[in-house]
């Protein structure tokens, strides 16, 4: 990737991440909101707003941390295991070990006496499922072998990339922070060839240039 591409991917990942909290932020803290507007206190209506913004780009870097570290993962996966096949096995383990202590020890740690599983099943099947849709997106703009690698970083790396929240356990900031996580990890994922596409072609421009360039002049 060229670097022009690579600061544009950077960028807009960061006004992803920044428009996705304060989306998520203004529904999740709606009736501190409402109140707000009802008192036509805009002033610190849209303090909170870009502070929420603010704590988005936050997410942002850290969902682009998670995805430049899982390039480096996924390619020493592929030299390590010498076989696509066995790598993705590994990461479909992987993703099942990652969904079944999402729930288990969420449950095991933070549930009362008497309190359903549901809740926990259900955070665990939201992260499965957006990272399902996503990974079936891919493979229909590149190849069905993208499908293990991009469900592997929706689904194991965003719950990295969210366990200080997940340490916590407040409510709010569940879905605070996993729903940026999750566009801003999609639009990457879903970005990057593309902008890999690009750069190849304008690395092919810039080689005809040198080329021309070279060429000597006829007297």
């Amino acid at each position: 990737m060229t670097s022009r591409n690579w600061v544009y991917l950077f960028l807009t990942t960061l006004i992803v991440g920044a428009v996705t909290t304060g989306v998520v932020g203004f529904i999740v803290r709606w009736s501190e909101f409402q109140q707000l507007l009802s008192d036509f206190n805009l002033i610190e209506f849209f303090s909170i707003l870009l502070w929420l913004m603010g704590v988005g780009l936050i997410f942002s870097i850290l969902s682009q941390m998670g995805f430049f570290a899982y390039l480096t993962v996924h390619r020493f996966g592929l030299g390590i295991f010498k076989s696509a096949s066995l790598w993705n096995a590994v990461q479909m383990i992987l993703i099942a070990f990652v969904l079944f202590d999402l729930v288990y020890l969420r449950y095991d740690s933070f549930a009362e006496n008497g309190e359903s599983i549901l809740p926990y099943v259900g955070l665990a099947l939201l992260v499965l499922l957006a990272g399902l849709a996503v990974a079936f997106i891919k493979v229909k703009q590149t190849n069905k072998d993208a499908f293990i690698p991009a469900l592997f970083f929706m689904v194991v790396v965003t719950t990295l990339e969210w366990v200080p929240v997940l340490r916590v356990n407040e409510h709010s900031w569940l879905y605070l922070m996993l729903f940026p996580l999750l566009v801003s990890n999609a639009y990457q994922l879903l970005v990057l060839h593309k902008l890999n596409q690009k750069s190849l072609v304008e690395r092919k421009i810039l080689e005809e240039k040198r080329k021309v360039q070279k060429k000597p002049s006829k007297a």
